[in-house]
């Protein structure tokens, strides 16, 4: 069996250092702007993770992220959370008004760079710094504790107790939205249209304030909400944490360790980095050639053009998808063979040390689209309709390309990539020391996980280098 493994690893270290090298879909550099030749880049990604399973291996031989203490800092005064949700329902209905009232020039409206950008993307690595900072910020949770305390107040008496939550449902809803998200995002040929993004918007705030109504804010909240779900997941990664309303610093990746399997966790996971892959890959020439054979295909069965696009990219999201899944799924079966029973959720046990895989994802595939397409909130603040307002004195602002080298940029992508996967070894190495009887059979287990994360790690390096 350690042979099949060790079969693997090679098998994933030469895929690993034979990754193309030419321009990819999120402004990195193209071959000939490289820092150094790119088949090192390969190379020194897959032997870091090698390093670091062997340090691992012999220097941590107990866990030490399960159940890690935690230090109180300081009382967070509910004033904040006050401002802090008016906040957050005043961006709401600038953007809303922007995307229903305004240009609708994508790039001159402020709706859909606010959304794509600075909310979907902006939004993750505060949260894996500072902690679960949407939800305090979080309009419709905002508007829903608002409520439910002027209802109690005008009924004068408590509210009545919501339904509760269905176990079986899990975190299946957020898994429903993020997956019309990102084919929104990915898929639609009108996902940028501002007025579209501004109902979808508008309706996607009425279901959230439904399920909170019937399930309770904060069961709806940790489970329901797609966003909500989302951003608490990269939260756990943090060094920061709140608790009611006091403020604690807890060891890093610590958090994410009491991450609950529940049903629909790991489909949530697959889809957060199987989206991020797919729109990586969408930009290369491997799946232009086959966009366009399948969606000539489709347009010669009747389709019109249009459509058969958006199937077409749309089947390229599944099968992203399902490839992450899959790839997933290989690893826990060869987890399964080393001392334990096929009675244990090994699947569902090493949950959560795909979070850092899909923070290593979104900083890698859109960190130069945060720093470039970043810098035009300032003109689109200063003109949220795209009329020609200059309400912050900033419409005349640009972009500064130069703000940062696309060697930089490399760097940085290359770095989040190993961090990330080296940040998945050691949550599943941790976790096997709590599952299997020995520290031999713990590190044998991880043999799998190694060979998972180099497949992640060579998949995201071709991604990044095949736009």
């Amino acid at each position: 069996m350690i042979g099949r493994a060790g079969a693997c690893c090679a098998g994933a270290l030469t895929l690993a250092a034979a990754v193309p090298a030419s321009a990819s879909a999120h402004g990195l550099v193209s071959r000939s702007d490289l820092p150094i030749p790119h088949w090192l880049f390969g190379w020194a990604a897959a032997v870091v993770l090698v390093i670091s399973f062997v340090a691992l291996a012999v220097l941590w031989q107990r866990p030490v992220l399960e159940d890690a203490p935690a230090r109180r800092l300081f009382g967070v005064p509910a004033l904040v959370e006050v401002v802090c949700g008016c906040v957050g329902v005043a961006l709401f209905v600038i953007v809303v008004y922007s995307g229903l009232a305004g240009n609708q020039t994508s790039t001159a409206n402020l709706a859909p760079t606010f959304v794509y950008v600075l909310f979907w993307v902006g939004l993750v690595p505060v949260s894996a710094l500072f902690g679960d900072v949407f939800r305090a910020f979080n309009p419709w949770r905002a508007v829903a504790r608002a409520s439910a305390w002027v209802a109690s107040r005008v009924a004068r008496s408590p509210l009545p107790a919501p339904v509760d939550y269905p176990e079986r449902l899990g975190r299946w809803p957020a898994v429903v939205g993020l997956l019309a998200f990102a084919w929104l995002e990915l898929a639609s040929s009108s996902g940028t249209s501002p007025q579209l993004i501004a109902i979808l918007a508008l309706v996607y705030a009425v279901v959230q304030l439904v399920g909170m109504a019937v399930y309770g804010i904060e069961p709806w909240s940790d489970r329901g909400d797609a966003f909500g779900v989302y951003f608490n997941l990269f939260a756990r990664l943090a060094p920061l944490q709140r608790r009611g309303r006091d403020l604690y610093l807890v060891r890093p990746l610590s958090r994410v360790t009491g991450l609950l399997s529940l049903p629909g966790t790991l489909a949530l996971l697959f889809v957060m980095i199987g989206s991020t892959s797919f729109d990586g890959a969408s930009g290369g020439e491997p799946w232009g050639a086959v966009a366009a054979e399948l969606q000539s295909v489709l347009a010669s069965a009747g389709l019109s053009q249009t459509l058969a696009l958006e199937i077409t990219f749309t089947i390229g999201l599944l099968v992203s998808i399902l490839l992450i899944a899959g790839l997933y799924r290989l690893g826990v079966s060869g987890m399964r063979t080393i001392g334990r029973s096929g009675k244990v959720d090994l699947a569902g046990r090493f949950a959560h040390a795909l979070v850092p895989i899909a923070l290593a994802y979104v900083v890698a595939h859109y960190f130069s689209l945060l720093v470039f397409q970043g810098q035009a909130a300032g003109y689109l603040f200063s003109d949220p309709l795209g009329r020609g307002a200059n309400l912050l004195g900033l419409s005349s602002s640009t972009i500064d390309y130069g703000l940062i080298s696309s060697n930089a940029i490399w760097y940085v992508q290359v770095a989040a990539l190993v961090l990330g996967h080296v940040a998945g070894l050691v949550l599943a190495h941790d976790r096997a020391l709590t599952t299997y009887p020995s520290i031999t059979l713990a590190t044998r287990s991880q043999y799998w996980m190694l060979v998972v994360m180099i497949g992640y790690t060579s998949l995201g390096l071709w991604l990044l280098s095949s736009g």
